[in-house]
């Protein structure tokens, strides 16, 4: 290990951070942190269980003097969100993060960090292997595959956790206490890729590339506005004026990140070449200016390329530019209720190939049930305008708002004591586990917070140092009150 964070404070929750960084965890693939977080259990002589499903719980007896108070679960999952930029070589099976620091942030070389939601990981590591502290009982329950699917939640055996309070270490910006979150869905649209062979007619092969847009979190991100590449890229197709042929499409690569990439293998007539550059340019153009203030660094790349051995039928390119055209996209609604907070959303997350099937998978949040499943139905209908098949996936509840909630108001109180004003309360459009934590353990007090992480999902992602340190004080002053 290189210590790249080493004499960071707090010392033992950047030691850990640093440590797990090392340790591949794409969703999917958390066997090695799961068996590293039962390793750290039997080290420092704690009860644990590790699910079949890969869950760990940990647990701390409560210190002394506080062996009649309530049992708190620390949780957060232990998967991240694996992403990173075109011309970076890393393999994220088997390459350890490559960690910067540049001032009080810090961040990875050109991949995403996993401080979403790797400082939870940290922070609860760091507590239980402090025997200075004082705290109640505590449970540290670190969850599968949250960023996919939730699935490592889903799979909880409500018997391993017997913790009345729950505290969520899953959110983003510091001082915000999240009490309830947006319900999601996924959703798949499908079409058979029908192929044929190459007309000689079309004889200049190109890719058009969609680059340079931020992308972000697909529900914590959605209302700032910024470009979806995949939206682009249908766009862009469906604005050509000129003969062509698709042979290949895709862009994104997670359904819960607003797509920064996509392109698009399309065939012309070489006579219509300079048709396509002024097609390009004008459409670039229209792009900058339109996104100038979200993405400014948007553009379209044009790169020639060899001649494919097939492409698709003129109904399947029909069809996938029809879908990337209507399927719905962004901002839904807003809520009446709660100022500043959307309602529901779409993002059309991912366009692949795999097996001569296009999908185009959506990812969509609404923290009313009925709206979620009316976005639903509009996806559906728009699959069935082009004949293409349609199903859902990760259906996931939202968390409501709870009116009466003692961890709220202990976290108000020790808030306002550390620092002289007050947090601010908030629902977000994000979906946490909470919702299924909710039905799994029944009418337990929550509450979610953290320090501030920056353009989690993307390689840009980044944590403060300061922020770190602030909220994890903040976190050992609310354990202590808890009596």
């Amino acid at each position: 290990m290189e210590n790249v964070l080493k004499g960071l404070k707090p010392e033992g929750v950047f030691k850990y951070f640093e440590e797990i960084s090392y340790i591949p965890r794409c969703s999917g693939d958390e066997k090695r942190i799961s068996d590293y977080l039962v390793e750290f259990a039997k080290k420092n002589g704690l009860d644990y269980t590790q699910e079949d499903c890969l869950n760990v719980i940990i647990r701390k007896p409560a210190s002394k003097g506080y062996e009649n108070a309530p049992t708190v679960i620390l949780q957060g999952h232990m998967d991240m969100v694996c992403e990173k930029n075109d011309d970076v070589q890393h393999n994220f099976c088997k390459d350890p993060l490559k960690l910067v620091v540049d001032g009080d942030m810090i961040k990875a070389d050109g991949t995403t960090l996993g401080a979403d939601n790797g400082i939870a990981v940290a922070y609860c590591l760091a507590l239980l292997a402090d025997e200075t502290l004082q705290h109640p009982a505590i449970e540290a329950f670190f969850t599968i595959d949250e960023e996919r699917g939730m699935t490592g939640v889903m799979n909880l055996n409500p018997e391993d956790v017997k913790g009345s309070i729950l505290i969520n270490l899953d959110s983003e910006e510091e001082g915000e206490f999240c009490v309830s979150c947006a319900g999601g869905v996924n959703s798949i649209v499908e079409i058979k890729a029908e192929y044929t062979d190459v007309d000689s007619k079309f004889d200049g092969f190109y890719k058009v590339k969609i680059r340079g847009l931020k992308g972000g979190h697909s529900g914590g991100e959605i209302h700032k506005g910024r470009g979806n590449s995949n939206k682009i890229i249908g766009r862009v197709l469906n604005a050509f004026d000129f003969d062509f042929v698709l042979a290949d499409i895709k862009g994104g690569a997670k359904s819960n990140a607003i797509p920064r990439e996509a392109e698009a293998l399309i065939g012309i007539k070489n006579e219509d070449k300079s048709k396509l550059e002024e097609a390009i340019k004008q459409l670039d153009s229209t792009l900058k200016a339109e996104l100038s203030v979200t993405d400014s660094a948007v553009r379209i790349e044009l790169e020639a390329t060899e001649i494919p051995s097939k492409i698709f039928s003129n109904d399947v390119k029909n069809s996938v530019i029809a879908l990337l055209t209507i399927i719905i996209n962004g901002v839904q609604t807003m809520s009446m209720s709660i100022e500043d907070l959307v309602e529901s959303s779409t993002s059309l997350g991912v366009v692949k190939i795999e097996n001569d099937v296009i999908k185009f998978v959506c990812a969509l949040r609404s923290s009313v049930d009925s709206l979620k499943q009316y976005m639903v139905t509009q996806i559906a209908k728009a699959a069935e305008l082009v004949g293409a098949n349609f199903r859902t996936k990760s259906d996931y509840p939202g968390w409501e708002y709870k009116e009466a909630s003692e961890i709220r108001d202990l976290c108000a109180k020790v808030f306002e004591e550390m620092y002289g004003k007050q947090p601010k309360i908030m629902a977000i459009h994000a979906g946490l586990e909470c919702g299924f934590l909710k039905e799994k353990l029944g009418d337990i007090d929550m509450i979610s917070f953290g320090p501030d992480t920056f353009d989690v999902h993307t390689p840009d992602e980044h944590v403060s140092i300061s922020s770190v340190k602030r909220t994890y004080e903040y976190l050992l002053e609310v354990l202590k009150n808890i009596k």
